[in-house]
């Protein structure tokens, strides 16, 4: 009978293993994570440039902000619709209130027109000023740009 025990006890490890091999097969691998840089170097000029054009303590310049930080669903909106969605820079005064939401279109852009129309669509409805720029403009540019009266719409990219 004690053959019988070890021989049991053998086939029970045997399936155990086989039960624990299939099931780490099924599980997904592990998810590697990696640092990324917040901006790359066209970005990190662009947020120089309007950290010069708008010095603090009078503004602030806020780098890639979530849409859900920018927008509230209201009247049956979805905020899945925009949460995922990430404005390149917000300015704001001292008080942290939206002057303007800019958008650089460096080349990386290429090809995403409609959905930069969309994504201005929806920042237009709640009375944003979106600015669009190409390439990155001078201080005056910028300071004329957002001091410019008028209805938040969507500009041609500058």
């Amino acid at each position: 009978m004690s053959n019988s025990i070890v021989v049991l006890l053998a086939l029970a490890l045997l399936v155990g293993a086989a039960l624990w091999v299939g099931l780490r097969k099924r599980q997904s691998p592990a998810v590697v994570l990696a640092p990324r840089k917040i901006l790359t170097a066209n970005e990190q000029s662009m947020f120089w440039r309007l950290s010069e054009a708008f010095p603090k303590p009078d503004y602030v310049v806020l780098a890639r902000v979530s849409f859900g930080a920018l927008l509230t669903a209201k009247q049956g909106a979805s905020r899945n619709s925009f949460s995922q969605k990430i404005a390149d820079f917000v300015l704001t005064d001292k008080a942290l209130q939206v002057l303007a939401i800019i958008e650089f279109d460096d080349g990386s852009q290429k090809g995403r027109e409609g959905r930069d129309a969309s994504r201005d669509a929806m920042l237009a409805q709640a009375k944003y000023k979106i600015l669009r720029y190409r390439s990155i403009p001078s201080t005056d540019k910028l300071v004329a740009d957002v001091s410019a009266r008028g209805k938040a719409t969507r500009p041609a990219p500058l």
